[in-house]
């Protein structure tokens, strides 16, 4: 009997499916209204309910907004970072949650659950929430107490918010300062041992938000002071799922409107047992961070997932780049692991050597791959790019994704590398080779790259590396791509 499944939307077969849990991706989430009842009742409330909600939480944000303001005059940035709040200014902190609470509230969030008890800064310095899913994660962070986040510094930047975050006292992190890290975990023991009254510190290990499919790696900056937290778990219960925002799904104004124009939205908040380190954990926050995300993993029923906040990145590129399914690399990138790839020369050498045209079957892809065809790991990749129920797939557009993955900074092997791989016939490529290579070498727009193909044709014959690589040399616009100590684009 033929065997089949449905991955990623389309119909695979013809090889062994692979076990859902190995292809669950947790940066992707769709939302549709499918139900003819759901589109009227959307339609209703955007023209009743949704006006009045957004002025009413303009007015509680515009005075959370004042109070915060008024709550820091006379503060400057190391009297905020070096010691806590007090008298007034902690007692305004207390106001300015319940405003903000009372904004969720006219945002369709009357439904808030929560389980067992808050534990208080001395048991647990440091708050671990997860699964981190949406912006509307804010709630539990106001249910908890407006406690000290860990946030990346930008988003003091953000208005209205970033006062708010700001007078929260939180810990920022400048992803962009390779010390950034020292910094931040010195901070936080500092925080944790000390004998003021520092509010509780509130982490997303995770980094990043998913879909709650699964739990994927935390990010080790809780676990390295090996001082005791509390993880925090965190449900949206709801019929249909409104809040969840991933880096393929809908934006943030669509969610804001489905969630605005619900009549009510429900959040389960549930607090575990205060988790306290052994020795071993204390001296490997790698074993500490898992621990824990294996204790809130089986608390929430969901499976933990190897994915981490660095997969974002490479989807971030893939974004840029304007390929399509661009989550889909980081699948690539974790099976071209796990067989034990970490180069693409030889592959892009192999696949022309191999193959006389674009279509690979199994086998062939195997042998480029250098493994056996029985290889899991190596079916479920070509499992991939299995298009229409084929049994074979384009070699051209694997080789042109794990161009995409390895190319961390754009250097001019890369680029020779993209052309190789756009066309079996590298001496001479069609106009949508050479416009998918361009594109890919230099994360240059589709337009662009038509143009620089539209006026490289009035001049030469035939397309290739080498004859763009002369062509461009005598161009201001593009000569820095190969000249000069700016080589790496």
């Amino acid at each position: 009997m033929e065997n089949k499944c449905k991955m990623n939307g389309r119909l695979k077969d013809s090889l062994p499916c692979i076990p859902s849990e190995l292809l669950l991706n947790p940066f992707v989430h769709h939302l549709e209204l499918t139900s003819t009842l759901d589109k009227i009742k959307t339609a209703f409330l955007t023209v009743t309910f949704l006006p009045l909600r957004v002025v009413c939480i303009a007015l509680l944000l515009a005075l959370a907004w004042v109070l915060a303001c008024v709550g820091l005059v006379g503060l400057d940035e190391n009297d905020v970072r070096c010691k806590p709040l007090t008298g007034w200014r902690r007692s305004l902190r207390a106001v300015i949650s319940k405003l903000v609470r009372l904004l969720m509230v006219f945002g369709s969030f009357n439904r808030v659950q929560v389980k067992g008890r808050q534990a208080t800064q001395r048991e647990a310095p440091m708050l671990v929430l997860a699964p981190h899913s949406s912006f509307f994660d804010a709630l539990p962070v106001v249910v908890l107490g407006s406690p000290s986040v860990v946030a990346k510094a930008e988003t003091a930047d953000i208005p209205f918010f970033g006062k708010l975050i700001n007078y929260t006292q939180p810990v920022y992190v400048w992803r962009d300062d390779p010390k950034s890290r020292q910094k931040t975990i010195k901070e936080i023991v500092s925080r944790a041992t000390s004998k003021l009254e520092w509010p509780q510190i509130l982490i997303f290990p995770e980094g990043t938000c998913t879909n709650r499919k699964a739990l994927i790696t935390f990010k080790l900056g809780a676990f390295y002071p090996g001082v005791p937290v509390q993880p925090v778990c965190i449900r949206y219960p709801n019929e249909l799922d409104t809040v969840t925002w991933t880096w393929e799904g809908p934006g943030a104004l669509k969610l804001l409107w489905l969630t605005l124009t619900r009549f009510n939205s429900t959040c389960e908040i549930e607090f575990l047992p205060v988790y306290n380190p052994s020795e071993a954990e204390k001296q490997n926050p790698k074993l500490y961070a898992n621990n824990v995300r294996n204790v809130m993993a089986k608390a929430l029923g969901i499976p933990v997932s190897d994915y981490n906040y660095s997969d974002t990145l490479l989807i971030k590129k893939a974004v840029e780049l304007n390929l399509p399914s661009a989550s889909d690399l980081v699948k690539v990138q974790k099976l071209r692991s796990k067989i034990g790839l970490d180069t693409v020369d030889i592959e892009v050498q192999k696949a022309s050597q191999l193959l006389k045209k674009d279509l690979c079957s199994v086998v062939e892809f195997a042998k480029i791959l250098g493994v056996g065809v029985n290889d899991v790991s190596m079916q479920e990749l070509f499992q991939l790019y299995i298009k229409n129920g084929e049994k074979i797939i384009d070699i051209r557009e694997y080789l042109l994704d794990i161009i995409v993955i390895h190319m961390k900074s754009k250097t001019v092997n890369m680029a020779r590398l993209a052309f190789e791989a756009a066309s079996c016939d590298q001496s001479n490529m069609s106009r949508s080779e050479a416009v998918h290579a361009l594109k890919i070498a230099f994360n240059m727009s589709e337009e662009r790259t038509e143009r620089i193909f539209s006026k490289f044709e009035s001049t030469s014959s035939k397309f290739n590396y080498e004859s763009f690589r002369e062509y461009a040399l005598g161009k201001e616009d593009l000569a820095w791509i190969f000249a000069g100590p700016k080589k790496d684009c």
